[in-house]
């Protein structure tokens, strides 16, 4: 045993960034005989100060797995796969590329990517889909965990991107959590929260359905009904309008509209929002008061508030309320999304998303696809006006025959897609499927061609977390096999299509250099950034170089005075009450309450609410293949109300099938009074390579906000009953038919 312990010490450590949510935590890399063996925290990194969760500690697990992907892999007609060179997938990939272009047009080509890709990883598609093949359909599955937060920022400040900072939790009154079950989904930066609430002026109010980790050390627990949260958000407004709580100076200063939204408030009294909450009026009255009386507030929220068909107009709620209290641009406040994935920040500032285009540009835009098209040397026009497809229209049209070719990259369409019937109906009706991976996944098995992806450490490239904060991701040894990074494969299509120079980078840094050019001037500037200097230390931007005076652009970006060497970062947005909008004032939105797209019924009565635990990474593709991660895990479960368990004559431990109007999952019943009566819960990590009964994802539906496009998933209607009643029927149809 200790001659096995002692091969396992480190030779040396690397500093690298963790590849889970969108913390962004620093981690050191212990690295032994070109093998990863073991991970720590960065006490140096700011995220998180040496802090870690679980996840990152399985790391070295995953990445020996034996069921790596290691070759390029083609399905043969008759079901078969056969090992082929990269040559030969390269060339397949862009002959077929050619070919569905020629045939239908731009539109017939798709890209469905990742917020675990790195930003170098994402520029690379981008410029080869939207520069070179002239279509937009790019999108990505931050589509289905931020692009609400992305709307949100947009309409009310101009531009996205959070104003706010990991720090200002150090010097917030009230902390606001709004559907976020930060201790499991976000539990390094829960430890900040709970290191702050240790001061007895400070208070934590949590709004959740579900009794979470989260909600044990809070104040003020608002365990509203699900689809709630705007007449909660319009009845705290009305609160404090009426305690004289709102900040009249702040407003008439520096926002526009808010006299609309306080009319609208005022349609909806306190008890008339209790009601359709569920939840005492005094409990109301007691938030917002505490939100409003606080020297410093901050609200912070994930899925909870985007994952709907009104997830804009929640998060315009959010930053409404920060606005009318003035909780914008100082320290200890602000509006503040927790994002899902790494680098799903990256991805939004590179373009990733369907409209986008990097440096936080639209393809609306004939200025910003002038500018794009002229870095990239492409002749006008080359970028489409029309936004591409989003997530979920783009699968409906894959189904509906419109899009032939899917290349999907670093995600699990085929498990984490809502309303998976027709996810995998899209999969299977495509002329063409490549996928780019690391593992083995349920999406592969639609596959006509498998890419073999470099992992996690076999790799170099950039991301940036929630805070605006880019770091540096090392590579630390050689990928697997004949694994590649996925810019590497990106550009290897774009050299075989023809276009050599435009794709011809050697390393990453490379990407990143000509990246950054598209942001100089832009809200997103990162041009004083470079691997050089992310080595040494992450920054948030904006983070513009330090030009001379006289050759500063225009705009109001902060540039360092002469002498300067390096732009320091920038902690927070908007200290100076100047937004990114044409009159430089932020714009309140009106948010009236609306349920949510399905109602319950007597045959569906229940609510079904799907997110995370705090050991594993959406459909497991990596956490899963880690012992140390899977251990004491029994598989799928559903959270029920005790009372809703004893009408479906649920008993806790056994087997329950939850069904809705799509589709039905098994998993294992936990009887429980911490959730509201009319909601269940269950992770939506188990897909079919790891339970043969369904996934959470067969039940849910795919019914989107209008302006986000962000799919409603902790909305479906459902019942739930025992499985044993489901065999009963069966064996008693089988006794009629005897008889």
């Amino acid at each position: 045993m200790a001659a096995d312990k002692k091969k396992k010490v480190p030779e040396r450590w690397v500093r690298s960034t963790c590849p889970y949510c969108g913390v962004g935590c620093g981690v050191e890399v212990g690295v032994r005989k070109g093998g990863i063996v073991q991970i720590r925290g960065d006490r140096s990194h700011p995220a998180n100060f040496g802090k870690l969760c679980p996840k990152p500690i399985g790391l070295p697990e995953a990445l020996r797995s034996p069921d790596r992907l290691t070759h390029p892999v083609r399905a043969k007609a008759n079901g078969a796969l056969e090992q082929i060179s990269w040559e030969d997938a390269l060339g397949e990939v862009a002959r077929r590329l050619a070919q569905t272009v020629e045939r239908y047009g731009p539109k017939g080509v798709a890209f469905y990517i990742s917020g675990q890709l790195l930003t170098e990883d994402y520029y690379a598609v981008n410029k080869l889909a939207k520069g070179f093949l002239g279509t937009n359909n790019v999108d990505s599955n931050s589509r289905l965990c931020m692009s609400s937060a992305v709307a949100g920022y947009v309409g009310a400040f101009g531009t996205d991107g959070p104003p706010t900072a990991y720090s200002d939790i150090g010097y917030a009154e009230c902390i606001l959590l709004w559907g976020s079950n930060t201790a499991e989904c976000h539990p390094v930066t829960f430890g900040r929260i709970k290191d702050r609430k240790k001061d007895p002026k400070v208070s934590l109010v949590v709004v959740d359905p579900r009794r979470t980790p989260t909600a044990e050390i809070a104040n003020l627990h608002l365990r509203i009904k699900p689809g709630t949260d705007l007449a909660l958000s319009n009845a705290m407004l009305r609160v404090l309008l009426e305690d004289s709580l709102i900040d009249r100076r702040f407003i008439e200063r520096n926002t526009n509209g808010f006299e609309e939204v306080a009319r609208v408030a005022r349609t909806q009294s306190v008890e008339q929002a209790a009601r359709v909450c569920g939840v005492p009026a005094e409990e109301i009255v007691r938030a917002a008061r505490l939100f409003g009386e606080a020297s410093a507030a901050m609200i912070l929220w994930t899925m909870g508030v985007n994952q709907s068909t009104v997830g804009t107009l929640k998060n315009r709620a959010i930053i409404n309320l920060c606005l009318a209290t003035g909780n914008v641009g100082k320290p200890g406040a602000g509006p503040f999304s927790l994002t899902g994935q790494p680098n799903a920040m990256g991805g939004r500032e590179t373009g990733g998303l369907s409209h986008l285009l990097p440096g936080y540009r639209s393809v609306e835009n004939p200025e910003h696809r002038r500018e794009v098209e002229q870095l990239w040397g492409v002749k006008p026009g080359s970028i489409s006006k029309e936004p591409g497809l989003s997530a979920t229209a783009l699968f409906k049209a894959l189904e509906e025959g419109s899009v032939k070719f899917l290349w999907v990259a670093a995600t699990n369409p085929a498990a984490s897609f809502p309303n998976l019937g027709r996810a995998r109906r899209a999969l299977e009706n495509a002329e063409f499927v490549v996928v780019q991976d690391a593992y083995t996944t349920e999406t592969t098995r639609f596959a006509d061609l498998v890419l073999p992806a470099a992992q996690w450490g076999e790799k170099r490239g950039t991301m940036t977390n929630s805070e605006r904060r880019v770091s540096l991701v090392e590579k630390l040894v050689e990928p697997v096999g004949e694994a590649r990074a996925d810019w590497k494969i990106f550009a290897g299509v774009g050299r075989r299509l023809g276009f050599e120079e435009r794709f011809a980078w050697e390393d990453p840094a490379e990407i990143y250099d000509e990246y950054k050019e598209l942001t100089r001037g832009r809200p997103t500037d990162v041009t004083g950034l470079s691997y050089e200097r992310l080595g040494r230390s992450p920054v948030q931007w904006p983070v513009p170089d330090a030009l001379p005076r006289d050759e500063r652009p225009s705009g109001r970006i902060f540039r360092p005075e002469p002498g300067e060497e390096e732009h320091p970062g920038t902690p927070r947005l908007y200290t100076d009450g100047d937004f990114n909008t044409p009159d430089g004032r932020a714009r309140f939105e009106p948010t009236p309450h609306a349920e949510l797209h399905e109602s319950v019924s007597a045959e569906y009565p229940l609510v079904l609410s799907t997110g995370r635990i705090k050991s594993q990474w959406h459909t497991m593709t990596r956490t899963g293949r880690s012992e140390k991660l899977t251990q004491g895990l029994e598989g799928p479960f559903v959270e029920v109300h005790r009372e809703a368990a004893r009408r479906a004559r649920l008993c806790n431990g056994e087997e329950a099938r939850v069904i809705s109007a799509r589709g039905s999952f098994v998993a294992q019943v936990i009887t429980t009074e911490e959730i509201e009566e009319g909601t269940v819960f269950a992770p939506f990590h188990w897909g079919d390579l790891w339970t043969k009964n369904g996934s959470v994802n067969d039940a849910t539906h795919d019914a989107a906000d209008p302006t986000s496009g962000q799919p409603e998933l902790k909305g479906a209607a459902v019942r739930v009953e025992p499985v044993r009643k489901r065999e009963d029927q069966s064996l008693n149809r089988t006794a009629g038919e005897v008889v």
